[in-house]
């Protein structure tokens, strides 16, 4: 085309190129048609599919996939286009591929969702041009398809290591078989000067023609309740996720290694009323229970009702159990003001406080001050952190324990408190 210009310019001054002109023009639009026929005389030259799983893990990188088929007899340059959801805010996604002459290949990107709910991809689209490369031939295929977010179970598939066998649960620790009355049955044995008469089971005795005695054990398998606070001093975010999200994530893997080690499992969401409530119970499958529950979890911005949470767990609750409840206090004011309901729940059941560390203070706390406002931005992070501290005192003097854990390392912490709790009652 830059030759054409010159070549014209040119003629104004030689006449003589004007035929050169022409015969540059006749050649180009010969090799545009060349060009035009090669990419439309194929009928349905590419095909392409979106390989994604049915639903995505929040705060994971999650892998795409596009499938592409050519059946052109010659080597494209291909650019595809996916219409990915909205909620990642992505306007620029484009992937460059050469497709060999009958190629079948896979073109993979990763996305990382920070919201749970519903996401749609819409269409593909595959742009495709000769080597010649004046005219680009566009495909479009309807590849429309809902993909739900769900709390991050790639997450909690990685943590599944900590439920693998109970020798991690054995290590360092002394068994004391203990004889009790509790529900769990062990074996029938002889009966022996000293055992409870009233264990005597009076069919194996009948067929054994002796006295025989049921014999039970302790019951090993505890009640835990994982209690989230969803109101607005979760919505507080770290690394594109909330706080609530980082506590429904650490969530789903905790209860996944608690139905795994046979104990029981339950969750309770509560703002200043009781959003849900999913009794504790075993098994595997009351996992995808509480997963569909986690799913659908949103903060509603309200302030946090503890004494709300105490008159429900009354009721609710018959035995005595082990609560860990995910919230976070910015002040020493407003654990004063739900500390007497939290004080009544101590009194029936084991607590623990899961209380957030900013990362951010961290950092702002081990930069040097180099100028006044560094200076006073280091002292309030200071005060901010050191209030942190007073907050963690006044639970666990009152004997709530206390979990204080950055964000990022929620998961790991829970789990290793889930587990220590599980040696010391053993």
């Amino acid at each position: 085309m830059m030759a054409l210009i010159a070549v014209f310019t040119s003629a104004f001054f030689l006449p003589d190129m004007m035929n050169v002109g022409y015969t540059m023009v006749l050649l180009l639009l010969t090799i545009l048609i060349v060009d035009i026929t090669l990419l439309y005389n194929v009928k349905n030259g590419i095909d392409a599919t979106r390989t994604v799983t049915e639903k995505l893990s929040n705060g994971d990188e999650n892998e795409v996939a596009i499938d592409i088929k050519s059946r052109y007899s010659f080597s494209v340059d291909a650019e595809l286009v996916d219409e990915i959801p909205y909620q990642f805010e992505i306007r620029n996604f484009s992937i460059q591929k050469t497709l060999p002459p009958y190629a079948n290949l896979s073109a993979k990107y990763l996305l990382r969702p920070t919201i749970r709910g519903l996401y749609n991809f819409g269409k593909i689209h595959v742009f495709v041009k000769s080597k010649i490369g004046l005219i680009q031939r566009r495909y479009s295929f309807d590849r429309d398809q809902d993909v739900k977010v769900y709390p991050s179970y790639i997450h909690m598939k990685k943590t599944e290591f900590s439920a693998v066998t109970n020798k991690f649960v054995d290590i360092g620790t002394t068994k004391i078989r203990r004889i009790g009355h509790t529900l769990e049955f062990e074996k029938i044995k002889d009966y022996v000067i000293g055992d409870d008469l009233r264990t005597l089971n009076w069919k194996a005795t009948a067929k054994a023609n002796k006295l025989m005695v049921n014999q039970y054990q302790e019951e090993r398998s505890q009640t835990f309740y994982t209690i989230i606070d969803i109101g607005r001093v979760m919505k507080m975010p770290f690394n594109d996720l909330s706080l609530l999200d980082y506590s429904i994530n650490a969530t789903l893997a905790l209860n996944n290694i608690i139905l795994k080690r046979n104990d029981l499992a339950g969750l309770i969401c509560f703002s200043n009323k009781i959003a849900s409530i999913t009794q504790a119970s075993k098994g595997l499958k009351h996992l995808k229970k509480i997963n569909d529950q986690l799913y659908n979890v949103q903060t509603d911005f309200k302030e946090t009702d503890f004494q709300r949470l105490f008159i429900t767990l009354k009721r609710i609750v018959t035995h005595r159990c082990n609560l860990i409840v995910f919230t976070n206090f910015e002040t020493l004011n407003g654990l004063e003001r739900q500390m007497l309901a939290i004080r009544s729940i101590a009194k029936y059941h084991k607590v623990i406080i899961v209380i957030f560390q900013n990362s951010t203070l961290n950092n702002l706390l081990d930069e040097p001050a180099l100028t006044n406002i560094d200076v006073m931005d280091k002292t309030v992070a200071e005060k901010l952190f050191y209030e942190k501290k007073l907050i963690i005192s006044a639970l666990n003097s009152y004997g709530i324990a206390t979990i204080f854990t950055e964000p990022e390392h929620l998961t790991s912490s829970v789990i290793q408190s889930y587990l220590n709790l599980k040696r010391m009652t053993y």
